[in-house]
């Protein structure tokens, strides 16, 4: 690793997430970029652009989550100071790895390198997927009910995680499938899900 890079990245990139809701904040750029490294031992890619790729991956939240992939994608190329450790062509590749990492992506990976942070991105750890489906919920709508979060957690706890939902999976030498089918078992589940979602919910509000 670059160590100038790691410097800059945590000096000017990573504290930004310090002002996104709490589901997305610097732990979890940092559990992304962890991630990421331990996923790229496994194939022959730049360990540098790996690093960067998951730091900048959320940044753009703050323009808005539906197009945060594009937005922070775009403000990786609009940073000059990259240049000095990355060519033109290794940050159009890096642009699109951060475009490619969502979830509900309607394509797969251009490159290993979104492979990479797709997959990093997921941290299907069944405990920290309701608290973060909880958080963002109290975040984005605190005008709903207790009963109404309830809905919004089951309604996208289904949509994404369970059987037929949008969450794909890309890197065999990840651990996702199998925390994958803890969480469906759980949500399988709903009168223990729901014990779930409110001690949750209790801690948080």
């Amino acid at each position: 690793m670059n160590s100038e890079l790691v410097a800059y990245i945590e000096e000017h990139i990573l504290p930004r997430y310090d002002h996104h809701d709490a589901a997305h904040r610097r732990d979890h750029a940092e559990g992304v970029i962890r991630r990421s490294l331990a996923l790229a031992e496994h194939y022959d890619v730049d360990p540098d652009m790996v690093y960067t790729i998951a730091a900048w991956h959320d940044v753009g939240l703050c323009e808005g989550r539906e197009l945060h992939h594009v937005a922070s994608g775009r403000m990786l190329l609009e940073d000059k100071v990259l240049l000095r450790w990355f060519s033109p062509e290794q940050l159009n590749t890096m642009r699109e790895a951060i475009e490619d990492h969502r979830a509900s992506s309607d394509h797969s990976p251009r490159s290993i390198y979104g492979a990479i942070v797709a997959e990093a991105d997921r941290e299907i750890v069944p405990e920290v997927v309701m608290r973060r489906t909880v958080q963002y919920g109290l975040a984005h709508y605190p005008h709903l009910t207790r009963s109404e979060h309830w809905e919004r957690f089951l309604a996208h706890l289904h949509e994404k995680y369970d059987h037929g939902g949008y969450l794909k999976l890309y890197i065999p030498q990840s651990d996702n499938a199998t925390r994958l089918a803890e969480l469906r078992a759980l949500i399988a589940q709903p009168d223990l899900l729901r014990t779930h979602f409110e001690s949750i919910f209790d801690s948080l509000t």
